[in-house]
């Protein structure tokens, strides 16, 4: 019994799109902008900056104090460190590394930041991910918009690094905790045939806000002032609770008929459908899950909770995720490495990252003709094959900053085409009783590749400048080569059971 042509009841009561799910996308999709800026912030607030040691005065006065961390006072005496600098503010007025000296002795402070941002947004992932698997889509949500707008604001007003980098995780924590859950919303809400269009457009809003990185970063040249720009806006999202209900195919997974059938009798009267065929959908839908049982299917997801552990309980499941796994690992550490890596390329970080997000576009065009169009799965190898021989040449040209970023740039247009495509891949290939705590794992193997990524760069670089490309060119490759053992989903209606995610 196979799912790619099965009809979906709800879908064909409330329409695959109206009104009632426009509304709701084009909400959920903002929430990409304010995650964005949390997630690539460490390039204009962290940049490459030259420092002067200025204290204590060196004994040579022709010995250059430029990047000097330590200076010689006294002929019978070893160097000391330094204990003053000063940072050259011709591009940033202020950054975090001038505002608590995150050099020489105090550089691994900064290097931390973008770990404990990414483990905060896995925290988040995974917290939230089972949350919302359990309890429900819209209450997990609600919580994490309403922490990221307080704790984001408060960060903006820190003295201390600790302080700051504490407020920023736990901003983390709560703008991962939502993301995902969204996601969910979103494609559990529209038909098969709207689906894979409908997320190309939900990640407009990731081109936008990675474009208006350097924008914002160029308007305000500090970095409070950055985070306070980006941290009010957050506030908006707090409109949730009265836009966005709660996913109706997770309350009839779980047997929540009643809650259900109130919110497609709104979704059929706003997309201006018969609302009779609301009772004919649930009595369709209860019809089948009472098949599958009889069937021989897994139990009735009404008398019982899922979790992590089913994601692994069988070996078809257990291969998909273990596969899905590495790849979105790989994905997260070059996505968030190359962002990084633009950004040191040279000291035009704001052209840099420009230049590189606007390769995003060109990525979404390619996703929004093909998408719907050909196989999930050729799209995500083809995608990945392209992406690793782009930065593979970057070892090279690797003395030729012009053609290094056009390649980091080419590179992203892919990037681009596979994150859109995997995501949808994901969402359709994993079962509505533990989709979300999937996308979670996966976005949690994503984020611990983001916090590899600028450890590589940080230190890595330093012992030779071709172990970067090469790592960042293979993975993709392998991440292609792994997708020749996983089904292909287009067209799938969306699998509720996991015997059903099964036999795709």
């Amino acid at each position: 019994m196979r799912l790619s042509k099965q009809s979906d009841p709800i879908q064909e009561a409330i329409g695959s799109m109206g009104p009632w799910q426009l509304i709701i996308t084009i909400a959920l999709s903002l929430k990409s902008f304010p995650a964005a800026w949390n997630q690539l912030a460490i390039a204009v607030i962290a940049p490459g900056q030259d420092f002067f040691c200025v204290s204590p005065t060196p004994m040579n006065a022709s010995d250059s104090m430029l990047r000097a961390c330590s200076v010689r006072v006294d002929d019978s005496l070893p160097e000391v460190p330094c204990e003053k600098f000063s940072y050259d503010d011709s591009g940033f007025k202020s950054t975090i590394v001038s505002e608590w000296d995150l050099v020489c002795q105090r550089k691994y402070l900064r290097s931390l930041v973008q770990p404990a941002t990414q483990a905060g947004f896995l925290i988040g992932y995974l917290t939230f991910g089972v949350m919302a698997d359990r309890i429900g889509r819209k209450t997990p949500v609600m919580i994490a918009v309403t922490v990221q707008a307080v704790a984001g604001l408060i960060t903006a007003f820190m003295s201390r690094f600790e302080l700051f980098l504490l407020f920023k995780v736990i901003s983390a924590i709560a703008t991962g905790g939502s993301l995902n859950t969204c996601f969910t919303i979103m494609i559990e809400i529209v038909g098969a045939e709207t689906r894979s269009k409908l997320v190309y457009f939900y990640h407009i809003p990731n081109l936008l806000s990675f474009l208006s990185v350097p924008v914002i970063s160029y308007l305000t040249k500090t970095w409070d002032g950055y985070w306070l720009s980006t941290s009010i806006p957050a506030f908006l999202l707090l409109s949730y609770y009265w836009l966005i209900p709660e996913s109706p195919r997770w309350l009839l997974a779980v047997g929540k008929v009643e809650q259900a059938r109130e919110i497609l009798l709104q979704a059929a009267k706003k997309n201006k459908k018969p609302v009779e065929e609301v009772a004919t959908a649930i009595e369709s839908y209860e019809t089948k899950l009472l098949a599958s049982k009889t069937q021989g299917f897994e139990a009735d997801s009404k008398k019982r909770t899922y979790g992590v552990l089913d994601l692994l309980r069988t070996p078809v499941m257990r291969r998909r995720m273990i596969l899905i796994a590495i790849n979105y690992f790989n994905g997260g550490m070059i996505f968030y490495g190359n962002a990084q890596y633009a950004s040191r390329m040279s000291k035009n970080v704001r052209t840099n990252l420009a230049v590189v997000a606007s390769f995003e576009l060109p990525g979404l065009l390619i996703a929004y003709f093909l998408i719907s169009r050909i196989s999930r799965l050729k799209l995500i190898i083809v995608a990945n094959f392209l992406m690793g021989i782009c930065l593979l040449l970057i070892i090279p040209f690797y003395n030729y900053d012009v053609f290094k970023l056009a390649l980091v740039a080419v590179g992203m247009s892919c990037m681009t085409v596979k994150i859109i495509t995997l995501h949808l891949y994901t969402g359709e290939l994993f079962p509505t009783v533990v989709r979300n705590i999937a996308l979670a794992i996966c976005s949690v193997l994503a984020k611990l590749g983001g916090i590899v990524a600028p450890l590589l760069i940080d230190y890595v670089n330093d012992i030779a400048y071709w172990i970067v490309p090469l790592i960042f060119g293979l993975a993709p490759i392998l991440n292609a080569i792994l997708f020749f053992w996983l089904p292909e989903t287009k067209d799938c209606k969306l699998p509720d059971s996991i015997k059903e995610s099964e036999n795709l």
